[in-house]
């Protein structure tokens, strides 16, 4: 495939992604909260820190459901005006609306999507920093990723109090892929430190662009007229 085509590809499941998480999220509160106006629906979602783990920014919220409800998911039931205020607009589940969140719930339950991280994307050019530094870097995220969990573990307690169990066992689950990683950032520096691999300024580094454009056309074949546009 094209790099500019892989480009766009990526960039737009990534979109993709952040834009079913937040119909997801929204769609679910409502239908605990409803008839529930936008803002209490922001307010509960920045208590969730979502802008972190969901990557769900709060200008998006309002965006989301002016979208929703042009789609039919979501009916306007009326204001609610406090004191000054604004009005706020209150939104209440369509039958349309209720269908597609059984069914987002359901497809996020039943497969696996691999989290979208920029680390893997660097990491895919590993050869172009020197052994050493690369050596640091994943010690460092290693430790970057114990003092997360740390700061998780401290403050579990107090971040799902008076909450259901399940949302200890996000935690839980949060911790454990932390955990996970680090151990494999100090498992690939120790690699990468005992001499396996090849890195930038080494004999033999194998970084010959014309060798790696051999290598590509052996596996894969000549190049064909479309794959530059």
């Amino acid at each position: 495939m094209p790099t500019k085509s892989l480009n766009v590809l990526v960039k737009f499941s990534y979109y993709a992604c952040v834009v079913s998480t937040t119909r997801l999220l929204i769609l679910g509160l409502i239908s605990y909260l409803q008839p529930v106006h936008g803002y209490d629906i922001r307010r509960e979602l920045l208590s969730w820190h979502v802008e972190s783990w969901a990557n769900v920014q709060p200008g998006s919220i309002y965006h989301a459901l002016r979208k929703m409800s042009e789609e039919g998911l979501l009916a306007e039931v009326g204001t609610e005006q406090v004191n000054n205020r604004p009005a706020r607009t209150q939104y209440r589940l369509t039958p349309e609306g209720t269908a597609e969140y059984q069914a987002m719930l359901r497809k996020y339950w039943w497969e696996y999507q691999e989290p979208t991280d920029p680390f893997l994307a660097a990491f895919a050019f590993l050869p172009e920093l020197p052994r050493a530094e690369a050596v640091g870097a994943l010690r460092a995220r290693a430790r970057l990723l114990e003092g997360w969990n740390a700061t998780y573990r401290d403050s579990s307690e107090e971040w799902t109090q008076y909450k259901p169990p399940h949302v200890g066992w996000q935690f839980e689950l949060t911790m454990a892929r932390c955990e996970a990683e680090a151990r494999w950032c100090h498992d690939i520096a120790a690699r990468i430190e005992a001499g396996e691999g090849w890195h930038v300024n080494e004999e033999g580094d194998g970084t010959n662009a014309e060798d790696w454009r051999r290598a590509i056309r052996a596996e894969y074949g000549e190049p064909v007229d479309d794959e530059d546009e």
